[in-house]
């Protein structure tokens, strides 16, 4: 564990530093409250920190409040040495985010057990933090392929959208199915179908930028956000994303399987009147259109799709869902 002394007194200094390695930390020194600050401010600064609190420049009190208020994250256990016994001392330590305090003299194995706490505490809000992150993750990923999920993903096509507008960037949206997978999971079972999932998601991932958004809308569906990209852009990338699907055999416990991916795109720069949720519908129709045609192809939304996204037919709701 790393640990930060911060005193201008070289004396006391040096005789921590030999107590805090004898007991196995790795010590960072500073010889006052500006170098500790500048350190503990740092991208890789230790997680513990012993500052005096009367040091030149900045004073123990002043770091504390500093890091609270401007690196909040990751969390730094702080334990303020000090000649003051006063209780008005103590709480104004306290309250300025310092963990603990010790009044010097001290004996050295009461730091011992006081760093020891800091160093559980910190445990303790290395396991928090993961926790959290991991429910984050779950709330925003699938948990089969590891991409955003349909919500996720459609609340990143709203905000795109509304930013595009407001912007005046392009934008490129595609909507990409897997063919014939129902017939996958039917002859080979879902084993090989999930095999196939993750590894098309895997293709498409390697196909986009890192500021490109890959999602699971659906079952085998999967939408794709194309942030700057007008039509021909969209395009392109719909052509390299089917071409990575179906340039080799996908590996499942039941054996290679050849896969194929349809498409359809929509550049939300040319239908500015329509809502996130109508170009999602353009999307769509032009996917199908995809299939109608012959499957293992890229279709970009034309007006068709815009008067269907613009007046969807009536009697939709009572047709059975079109084959994929």
């Amino acid at each position: 564990m790393r640990i930060l002394i911060a005193d201008d007194e070289p004396v006391s200094r040096r005789m921590l530093q030999g107590l805090l390695r004898k007991w196995g930390y790795e010590v960072l020194s500073a010889e006052d409250g500006n170098a500790a600050w500048e350190q503990l401010n740092s991208t890789d600064a230790p997680r513990l920190a012993l500052l005096d609190w009367m040091m030149p420049g900045r004073n123990g009190v002043d770091v504390c409040r500093e890091l609270r208020t401007h690196r909040p994250d990751p969390y730094t256990y702080i334990l303020l040495l000090t000649a003051k016994d006063a209780k008005e001392s103590v709480v104004e330590g306290l309250e300025s985010g310092a963990d603990d305090y010790l009044t010097k003299p001290f004996h050295p194995q009461e730091l011992k057990a006081r760093l020891r706490v800091g160093i559980r505490l910190l445990e303790l809000e290395d396991n928090l933090v993961q926790a959290r992150e991991a429910m984050r993750f779950k709330a925003t990923h699938d948990a089969l392929t590891g991409v955003w999920n349909r919500g996720f993903i459609l609340d990143m096509l709203d905000r795109e959208v509304n930013r595009s507008r407001r912007e005046s960037t392009a934008l490129g949206i595609l909507m990409g199915d897997l063919d014939h997978f129902k017939s996958v999971n039917d002859t080979y079972g879902h084993l090989a179908g999930d095999s196939v999932l993750l590894e098309a998601t895997r293709r498409m991932q390697a196909c986009v930028r890192s500021y490109d958004a890959v999602g699971r809308y659906g079952g085998e569906e999967f939408l794709v956000i194309l942030p700057g990209c007008d039509a021909a852009a969209i395009a392109d990338k719909a052509e390299q994303l089917r071409t990575a699907i179906c340039q080799q055999p996908i590996e499942t416990p039941s054996g290679p399987l050849l896969v194929t991916m349809s498409l359809g795109g929509v550049a939300a720069a040319n239908w500015p009147d329509k809502k996130p949720n109508q170009i999602l519908q353009m999307a769509d129709a032009a996917l199908y259109r995809a299939k109608e045609e012959g499957r293992n192809r890229t279709v970009m939304a034309s007006e068709a799709e815009h008067e269907e996204a613009h007046h969807p037919p009536l009697e939709l709701s009572s047709h059975a869902p079109k084959e994929k």
